[in-house]
């Protein structure tokens, strides 16, 4: 038993990080490679099959590790974003889910050779599109924002919606199998507006308890993550108990009215869910697509091909087409929309238990629609995943996928290296707060932002421009260390940089903890002021070649004093990255062809330039 559990438990945390790292590394779609492992133990090797082992308690914990999804995304989902997407999110996630709802029915009908009531349970089932496919894919690709926002809240919404639809749909079969029909208006309509009252008021009162209590300091701050996570599952099993679906529903709101009533330390809760949702994911899909049998694949067929395809390139297309008609959505959005609709962790959970209910209440061909959901939801994440970038870059919907920097603080000297950075045709963007120290950068045609970027307005902003790198190069050192401190999560700690804030600051025990600040720029004496005396001086940034080795072996690297020839800042790799340099670089980097480096350097001698 204990090896049993051991190899478990070695299978899905470890295969499923581990393919989350191969994804990251090659940039490949994560979602792929953890339903490829869950195929490979499961139906490959016959190695994991998590609902044996488990028993009755494993579809509760699929559910209540989905309700953590759909909380994770609530928290994600700003009013304000919904205000700038404009109309188009709320017909995506009004007008074109009944529409979806009636062409996929037609499809498994007509197409895929389903009964009547099996197709009404397969159209439900369908509509949704699942935040545990959509969110991860939109982390790896540089989309612009409204076209983001777009799949964002359909995703998330149309989740729990989508949840409560396929079970009111299989209660209504099953009534209509009972020959009870007068029973849907009697009890199910009201049943219905009742649960869902409850899911949106369950949500919301939470969220006003908790922001009453945080302002009153009646929730110390270590009991205020773990308070949060418990009510966001509370709420999702008190809302279940009356109707299936109905939690999902009121996790979601919980999520949401806590980001829009701003509740003070929401920032440390979304970087812990983060992570939390990366690991939930990969656990759920890994176990989910083992947990297939092999009986369910050997029901693929023709027919369910056909219907698969069907769905890809007819109902949701024309679903999206009707839907966006007289809107605001250009025509590559309304494109690209209707072609990424991957399905997830919600539509395979609910097809495996509604499937096999409408199977026992002895309606024809309900055990194909698990075989049929399957089929969609392996097609989808693979098409969708490895098509929604080069689809989009196509499109234009995308922002540009070279690395991009991004320089806090416009000064003479960081404006001019801006200025170079930007003149190689690499994304560079120079924030500050006051705009007459803009001015200079805007004259030149550099991308400026104006904006304080410790305030959500300035995140927002700065999303808006995805950077992948930042230099933070204020005159006021702990200033750059608030903003390398509050961006390194999104970044990543190796990515975020700031000018020297002197050299007794830098001590890993006495000074600046490391926590709370960025990477060294250069050398521990390249202060801002060291910086701002050299330009002073005349010197001035410029962009050249590699310096050779000397003799073969490693490259040149500047000495990292002031009274040498040049000061070397980053090496840039178009297309690849940013090297930028710092005295707590563990390795130096190897210079390749087509690199340029970025150096500051004095003026050039008067015998240099040909004057007398």
């Amino acid at each position: 038993m204990q090896e049993n559990l051991a190899i478990g438990i070695l299978c899905v945390l470890g295969g499923g990080i581990g393919a989350q790292w191969l994804a990251w590394r090659f940039r490949l779609p994560a979602i792929v490679l953890l339903f490829a492992l869950g195929l490979i133990y499961g139906p490959g090797l016959n190695l994991l099959h998590p609902s044996a082992a488990i028993g009755r308690y494993f579809h509760p914990m699929v559910s209540l590790a989905v309700a953590f999804i759909v909380f994770e995304g609530g928290l994600g989902l700003d009013f304000r974003q919904w205000r700038a997407a404009g109309e188009g999110v709320l017909r995506l996630t009004v007008v074109a889910l009944p529409i979806n709802l009636v062409l996929g029915t037609l499809a498994a009908h007509f197409v895929g050779h389903l009964h009547w009531g099996a197709s009404w349970l397969f159209g439900a089932i369908i509509v949704v599109t699942g935040p545990t496919v959509v969110l991860p894919l939109l982390r790896h690709t540089k989309l612009r924002p409204r076209v983001a926002a777009f799949l964002r809240w359909e995703a998330i919404l149309n989740d729990p919606v989508g949840a409560i639809l396929a079970t009111l749909v299989l209660e209504f079969l099953m009534i209509l199998g009972n020959r009870h029909s007068g029973m849907f208006v009697a009890e199910i309509v009201p049943h219905l507006l009742f649960a869902t009252m409850m899911g949106v008021g369950c949500g919301i009162f939470p969220a006003v308890l908790v922001r009453f209590l945080s302002r009153r300091d009646l929730i110390p701050e270590i009991l205020r993550i773990p308070i949060i996570l418990t009510l966001a599952m509370s709420v999702f099993a008190i809302c279940n108990f009356f109707m299936e679906g109905a939690g999902l529903m009121a996790a979601t709101v919980f999520g949401m009215a806590l980001a829009n009533l701003h509740v003070l330390g929401m920032s440390e809760l979304r970087r812990i869910k983060e992570s939390l949702g990366v690991l939930v994911v990969s656990c759920l899909f890994v176990m989910l697509t083992a947990d297939l049998h092999r009986e369910v694949l050997a029901r693929l067929s023709l027919p369910i091909v056909a219907m698969t395809l069907t769905v890809l390139f007819v109902v949701r297309p024309v679903g999206i087409f009707l839907s966006t008609v007289r809107s605001g959505l250009s025509w590559q959005e309304r494109l690209f929309v209707g072609w990424i609709a991957p399905r997830g962790i919600v539509a395979a959970a609910v097809a495996g238990a509604a499937g096999l209910q409408l199977s026992d209440a002895g309606y024809p061909s309900a055990d194909l629609v698990m075989p049929g959901v399957f089929a969609l939801i392996a097609t989808t994440m693979i098409l969708h995943g490895f098509s929604l970038r080069p689809v989009a870059r196509a499109l234009r919907l995308t922002l540009s996928d070279d690395p991009a920097l991004a320089i806090v603080g416009a000064s003479a000297w960081s404006t001019d290296l801006a200025g170079v950075v930007h003149r190689l045709g690499c994304p560079v963007v120079l924030v500050d707060t006051y705009a007459g120290a803009l001015t200079a950068a805007t004259r030149a045609g550099i991308p400026t932002l104006r904006t304080e970027l410790l305030s959500d307005e300035g995140m927002e902003s700065l999303e808006e421009r995805p950077a992948d790198y930042l230099i933070a190069a204020t005159p006021d050192a702990i200033y750059n260390g608030l903003v390398c401190a509050r961006l390194a999560p999104d970044f990543g700690r190796q990515r975020v940089f700031q000018v020297s804030p002197g050299v007794a600051r830098l001590d890993l025990y006495r000074g600046l903890s490391r926590d709370s600040r960025g990477r060294v720029l250069g050398e521990p004496a390249w202060n801002f002021t060291l910086f701002e005396t050299l330009f002073e001086r005349g010197w001035r940034f410029r962009a050249m070649p590699p310096v050779a080795a000397p003799s073969g072996g490693a490259p040149a690297m500047s000495s990292g004093s002031a009274d040498g020839n040049r000061l070397m800042i980053l090496t840039v790799r178009k297309g690849t990255a940013i090297w930028i340099c710092s005295a707590e670089d563990a390795t130096p980097v190897e210079p390749m062809a087509g690199d340029i480096d970025v150096v500051m350097e004095p003026p050039a001698p008067p015998e240099q330039t040909g004057l007398a």
